[in-house]
């Protein structure tokens, strides 16, 4: 985005919230893994980032080519990943976390499209529920 001199600032994801009240973000744009009839599915943090945008009324938009619609499924008929617990539980060498704590790790989350503003596709922008034809 720097190289096509658009604005853009970088900021860790447990802050967003606050950025968002203190109107220092006037939208949001994050990509897809795969974006299925009823839902957007990205990396685990997405939902949570559509749901604070809605709250601060906020667009929320996903930047993912036509590659990744899936449009003969829903939401849940997605598997989702799980990564490997010692992501959590370690840092390089050093444990974080007791070995007995059950972890919880999803690689993915589904975003449902009624939190989305807009899908944004080389062939054009959709507003769901309007959807490309594949």
């Amino acid at each position: 985005m720097t190289e096509d001199k658009i604005p853009v600032t970088l900021i860790c994801d447990s802050m967003a919230g606050m950025a968002m009240r203190q109107g220092k973000i006037d939208k949001v744009i994050v990509g897809a893994d795969r974006i299925t009839k009823d839902a957007v599915f990205n990396k685990i943090g997405t939902y949570s980032h559509a749901v604070l945008a809605k709250a601060h009324g906020i667009p929320f938009y996903v930047a993912a080519p036509i590659s990744t619609f899936d449009l003969r499924h829903q939401e849940k008929e997605v598997e989702i990943e799980e990564r490997d617990p010692d992501e959590i539980r370690r840092l390089g060498n050093k444990q974080l976390a007791p070995l007995g704590v059950p972890i919880y790790n999803p690689a993915f989350d589904a975003t449902p499209l009624d939190l989305v503003s807009a899908i944004i596709t080389e062939r054009g922008i959709y507003r769901p529920p309007e959807m490309p034809e594949l």
